[in-house]
């Protein structure tokens, strides 16, 4: 593993690195490496862990150059940077390491050697034989995991400028625990096969522009989920119920005014049926209407007697019928009695 964190670090990711085939921790976070993505990195063949965090990589990730490439990653960290375009899609397809749930058999990243550069300012290094401590934030806080798991899988995509939709691909990827994709511009709704991520832990999709429902295969389906956040979106519909979402509280769903149902104070309330036809109405609604009324005014307006009504209508039978006249177009007496 290769630790060079907290530094200030400049320029671009060296291209020597390639050449450091057995490498599987690297670690080049809170620095100021300003940069592209650096897509070589995807040659290395046991890279697991990539931490690329809190620098000032800018640009669209693009595709990979081979499916062959990343094979063995399982945790990623881009967050806080300045990437923009859709999110990698095209890398995410290939990330087959995060697509099995590991068993737990060999659990640590097999590391005898530990390079760490981090917080240093003087250029010395230290060997340990040490399994890389490294800090996720996970659950909505930072965490410093000691040792890390091989079983443990991550992709935190915060803090950028990603635009587009939340890719279906993503739920492809069934032994992901943490997914944050927060503080971007993601548009379009949230992917139902997110309910696939049946690992899932850590679900952060907060302060974008998703719109739509929550899909209920989120409650459904991720038995494991103890946080999450979509707040600040455009979310609408009903909070979808379930074992973990009874768990989640209203902060989890602020900035979501079309959101209605617990743990919010809007109720969704029940559909409204339509009036009923058959209803009593008042006089007004009992009188002929549309095209009978057509030929009523035209008689009334010439002087004529026009008798065209549907059925068995005489004047003194029905007294109502002058009435609703009257009243509805405002004639005078003089006009009813002419």
């Amino acid at each position: 593993m290769m630790d060079m964190s907290q530094n200030q670090l400049t320029g671009k990711v060296p291209k020597s690195l390639s050449n450091c085939k057995m490498l599987q921790v690297l670690d080049l976070s809170n620095n100021q490496m300003k940069q592209t993505f650096p897509t070589w990195l995807g040659t290395l063949p046991r890279l697991q862990v990539l931490l690329l965090h809190f620098n000032m990589f800018h640009g669209e990730i693009g595709s990979p150059r081979s499916p062959s490439e990343f094979p063995l990653l399982s945790i990623i960290n881009l967050s806080h940077n300045a990437f923009t375009g859709a999110l990698p899609v095209n890398y995410i397809q290939f990330w087959n390491a995060m697509k099995v749930v590991r068993t737990g058999i060999e659990p640590y990243i097999e590391t005898y050697v530990y390079i760490s550069f981090s917080h240093s300012k003087y250029p010395y290094r230290d060997l340990y034989h040490y399994y890389n401590p490294m800090t996720l934030t996970n659950k909505g806080a930072e965490r410093e995991y000691k040792e890390v798991l091989n079983c443990f899988t991550a992709i935190d995509l915060s803090s950028n400028k990603f635009t587009g939709q939340v890719p279906e691909s993503l739920g492809s990827l069934k032994a992901l625990q943490l997914l944050d994709l927060s503080n971007n511009d993601l548009t379009g709704p949230i992917p139902p096969s997110l309910g696939n991520l049946t690992q899932l832990e850590s679900l952060d999709l907060s302060q974008n522009k998703l719109w739509g429902v929550i899909p209920e295969q989120l409650a459904a389906q991720l038995n494991f989920l103890s946080f999450f956040n979509v707040s600040h979106n455009h979310l609408s519909g009903p909070i979808p119920q379930g074992p973990q979402f009874r768990t989640f509280d209203y902060n989890s769903y602020i900035g979501n005014s079309g959101l209605c149902g617990f743990p919010v104070s809007k109720n969704c309330g029940t559909p409204q049926s339509p009036p009923d036809d058959n209803e009593d109405g008042s006089e007004e609604e009992k009188f002929p209407s549309g095209f009978d009324w057509l030929f009523i005014l035209v008689g009334l307006g010439s002087g004529l007697v026009v008798g065209f009504v549907m059925g068995d209508i005489s004047m003194d039978r029905h007294p109502w019928l002058i009435r609703g006249i009257v009243q509805k177009f405002g004639l005078t007496e003089e006009t009813e009695n002419a």
